[in-house]
């Protein structure tokens, strides 16, 4: 609640003279209050229904989160060069951001099933076979960040079902230098990619902003400013130019972060951080206390991807991690990321509540 609270007071702050057009004063936080209210039912939702009853629909959720992901491609509303919303009505849905919360849910139970038998490199092809589906069906929308979401999710997940670590950091390294390897070949010898020329550049412009400071450097260059004029105490809210004036792109999802910084200084960067701490701390330990392996896998995919989600939107926004698009939980306007994010913790208190076996 607290992260959620600062989040809308930054959103105010970042919107206040908002160059959207057709968007009113406030018109982002109004939209943003709405996603917490869903939130809060799905929240809710997922509070009070037994999480065990989950493994009856994995195979159903999973079904249905493909077809959400092909019918984004088929019917979906393209906006900023990628097509990843379905227009209902007033309202754009994003079933990536679904997708985060259904791959959590079935992978657990997939998981699950193989317990102990996870140890060999061919006993986890299976599971990067389950995630890889609808991993490349968000790719083609196409929506990197997500993509990458789903790695670290797989990752977390495996090494708390009992991956070998050996054999898990040689796969994610292995994985890593092949991806390195194929952008360089890309780069010096035109080799195809599966990726937009804007993203692979998303990807290596954090290594030199300044390359290209008028283009695709220029919100990461914006941002370091911003973060370093907050200095100790910060301008003040509603008093940061880099943000009042507009020189810092995205300020209201991408790159809040930096205008929390710029407004509240690094005191308010680390009130911020010590709440994203709290609540990951906590999942660890939900994590640890859960009665069944499923529960334990849960909280460990939804741990996964809060951190994922917290380090990479934190790091762009410093500037030693690429440009990905992804929102920083609770905090960043987006009415879809709310509804999940706050499922998803719901999810996690389920776990906890059920944390001791009942014995009659």
């Amino acid at each position: 609640m607290a992260i959620v609270g600062l989040g809308l007071v930054t959103i105010a702050s970042a919107t206040q003279v908002t160059s959207v057009p057709g968007e009113p004063n406030l018109g982002f936080v109004w939209k943003q209050l709405l996603g917490i209210a869903l939130g809060t039912g799905t929240f809710l939702f997922f509070l009070f229904w037994r999480y065990e009853e989950l493994t009856k629909y994995t195979r159903l959720v999973y079904v249905v989160n493909l077809g959400m992901l092909l019918a984004v491609l088929l019917v979906g509303h393209a906006a900023m060069g990628a097509q990843r919303w379905i227009q209902i009505g007033s309202f754009l849905f994003q079933p990536s951001e679904f997708a985060k919360l259904a791959v959590i849910i079935g992978l657990a139970a997939f998981l699950t099933e193989r317990e102990g038998r996870l140890e060999r490199f061919r006993d986890l092809l299976p599971v990067f076979a389950y995630v890889g589906l609808p991993t490349l069906l968000i790719l083609a929308q196409p929506d990197l960040g997500t993509a990458l979401v789903f790695v670290a999710i797989t990752v977390g997940m495996l090494y708390i079902a009992g991956a070998r670590p050996l054999v898990l950091g040689a796969v994610t390294l292995g994985g890593l230098g092949a991806v390195i390897a194929w952008i360089w070949a890309h780069l010096n010898y035109g080799v195809w990619i599966p990726l937009k020329d804007y993203q692979i550049t998303r990807l290596t412009i954090f290594l030199d902003p300044w390359a290209d400071f008028q283009g695709a450097g220029y919100h990461m260059i914006q941002s370091q400013i911003a973060i370093g004029a907050g200095g100790l105490w910060g301008r003040g809210l509603f008093s940061g130019s880099q943000n009042q004036l507009h020189f810092l792109p995205e300020q209201h999802t991408d790159f809040i972060f930096s205008v929390l910084a710029e407004e509240f200084g690094f005191v308010g960067v680390v009130v911020l951080l010590t709440l994203f701490f709290i609540v990951v701390y906590r999942g660890i330990r939900i994590a640890a206390q859960a009665k069944d392996q499923f529960g334990t896998l849960l909280a460990a995919g939804i741990v996964s991807m809060l951190t994922f989600h917290v380090l990479t939107n934190v790091g762009m926004a410093i500037g030693i991690m690429p440009v990905t698009g992804l929102p920083l939980p609770l905090f960043s306007y987006g009415v879809n990321s709310m509804i999940v994010t706050l499922a998803a913790l719901g999810l996690l208190c389920n776990v906890w509540l059920r944390r001791q076996v009942i014995v009659f």
